[in-house]
């Protein structure tokens, strides 16, 4: 583990971070479509709308987002105060957080743009960013509860739900091009796929010792892809087996892997 703290930084940092959080809120209320711009589910053709594709969740799903932003702006809030700003940890994650609300804004941006293929380039990109997000964190000691709630459960939800996110847009875009599913059954494909963002589920436990806000947020994204098939327009009763199946085996794995370790304070 790193040294936790040195002198205290400048504001430059640390008000770049505040300024990107409001970026990232600003434009998720564009996304929302309530005032300015265009809902999420009506941009780019409709093909992210929860009844487009057997791997789009259903539409309360995305509540957790209003879970993500506000730990987000608390995050930008809390790393501006005078003991974050003497630690290694923060001094650290400062980039790659900004790296993260931009891509999230420069997402929704593409979206209602309706540059649908750039849109899965931008959502690989915060995904990778928000892996680096964990190994910082995995590898550096938090500030004390109160820092692990803030940084650490809202990363992780971040993490959690933009894996899942990931899918949904990987499967719009197959969708949107045309693509008949390399010949395979469209409930064995998005098994598969759906396999795949369990495994990275599980790959993402392993490696943190059995964190629950990434697998929280992962199963609570496979779990509506299971309702939204099951109740929705787009009905796949082998597909919400399949996620169903995902959400719980990410979940558990997670809690196993927690006990196991003998319990992480660092969610």
């Amino acid at each position: 583990m790193h040294q936790q703290t040195h002198r205290e930084q400048g504001l430059g940092w640390p008000i770049v971070v505040l300024v990107s959080s409001l970026v990232a809120i600003v434009a998720a209320f564009m996304g929302s479509g309530v005032v300015v711009g265009t809902p999420i589910q009506q941009a780019a053709d409709g093909w992210l709308n929860e009844d487009s594709t057997p791997l789009a969740p259903a539409s309360p799903a995305f509540r957790i987002w209003s879970v993500i932003y506000l730990g987000l702006f608390a995050y930008a809030v809390w790393q501006l105060l005078p003991a974050q700003r003497r630690s290694e940890r923060h001094a650290a994650l400062r980039p790659w957080a900004v790296a993260s609300m931009l891509l999230n804004a420069a997402w929704i941006w593409v979206v209602q743009a309706g540059l649908l293929v750039i849109s899965l380039a931008v959502i690989v990109a915060l995904l990778a960013v928000l892996a680096r997000i964990l190994v910082l964190l995995v590898d550096t000691l938090p500030g004390g509860r109160l820092d692990i709630l803030i940084v650490d459960g809202t990363f992780g939800l971040y993490l959690g739900w933009v894996t899942v996110a990931t899918v949904a847009n990987f499967a719009a875009v197959l969708a949107a091009s045309g693509v008949d599913g390399f010949g395979l059954s469209v409930t064995l494909l998005s098994s598969i796929v759906l396999a795949l963002a369990a495994a990275i589920g599980v790959a993402t436990a392993v490696y943190s010792r059995g964190r629950l806000a990434p697998a929280l947020a992962t199963s609570w994204g496979l779990g509506w892809i299971a309702v939204g098939r099951i109740d929705g327009g787009l009905v796949d009763q082998g597909t919400a087996i399949a996620a169903g199946i995902c959400a719980a085996v990410g979940l558990l794995a997670a809690v196993v892997i927690r006990l196991v370790a003998g319990g992480s304070p660092r969610d």
